[in-house]
């Protein structure tokens, strides 16, 4: 919905101050060139009978820039990334995954974006390959002041690259605030499940009942109550709004739980 791939049923999406679901047309494309995305896995982003020249190249075109501008930029954009211009002749299957990932980074600058969205742009790779892209991604963006939405389920990760986070379960938010307060102070039942099954962090693992629900047909009220070790009564009709959780400062740390939350 943020990419306006596939329009919202309901609510909005702000985006620099305008709510992006309702733009149309010249509007949208313009809007398109600001919204740029880094996908899973790059083979299969990357049309396989394209030159990777080509496939930045055409990101550029469909944005109006000019062969000859193309032809310049294209090169840059593959040393910008750390890779030799030569390859923008290559075919992605003479790539490795690292690689084919700085191509698809490269292909995403391309239009100058203010924000990229990365959908779980290093899980695809070796951990080794990962470090690499994270640190490319970290640089671009002291560079460039480009800002990313990572989502990802590898919460090192997340705790690696984040400034924000936002935790989800079930398609809504259950916590969100800055990295260093959540990593460090976590409320929901949920976020601190997670946090407790990441090698390294110290304490003891907690293990969550049961399976989780089908996201087709949620539980009433709070959505994470049926495996929740805290659950009370009230949890089946409360449907838990983002609120300040007791005792924190005012740093925008938000918890959906009405046990963890204050008005």
């Amino acid at each position: 919905m943020l990419l306006r791939l596939v329009d919202a049923d309901a609510g909005a999406v702000a985006f620099d101050g305008v709510n992006i679901t309702k733009v149309r047309g010249k509007a949208l494309r313009q809007l398109r060139s600001r919204l740029q995305v880094v996908p899973q896995d790059p083979r299969t982003s990357l049309n396989p009978r394209l030159t990777v020249g080509s496939s930045i190249g055409f990101n550029l075109r469909v944005h109006g820039v000019g062969r000859a501008d193309r032809s310049a930029r294209v090169p840059e954009l593959l040393d910008r990334v750390g890779l030799d211009p030569a390859y923008a002749d290559r075919y992605p299957h003479e790539m490795s995954g690292g690689q084919l990932q700085r191509v698809a980074i490269a292909r995403a600058l391309a239009t100058g974006p203010d924000l990229v969205v990365c959908d779980e742009a290093v899980s695809a790779l070796d951990k080794s390959v990962q470090a690499q892209v994270l640190n490319l991604l970290a640089e671009l963006q002291r560079d460039l002041g480009v800002a990313y939405l990572f989502i990802s389920h590898d919460l090192a990760v997340v705790e690696h690259i984040a400034d924000r986070v936002a935790i989800m379960y079930l398609g809504r938010v259950v916590e969100q605030g800055p990295a260093s307060s959540l990593w460090s102070d976590p409320r929901h039942p949920y976020t601190k499940a997670l946090l407790s099954s990441v090698p390294g962090r110290g304490g003891a693992r907690t293990v969550l009942r049961g399976d989780p629900p089908d996201p087709a047909s949620p539980p009433s009220g709070c959505g994470f109550r049926t495996r929740c070790p805290i659950a009370e009564e009230r949890c089946a009709h409360d449907v838990p709004a983002l609120l300040a959780p007791s005792g924190t400062a005012a740093d925008g740390h938000r918890v959906a739980c009405v046990k963890e939350a204050v008005a």
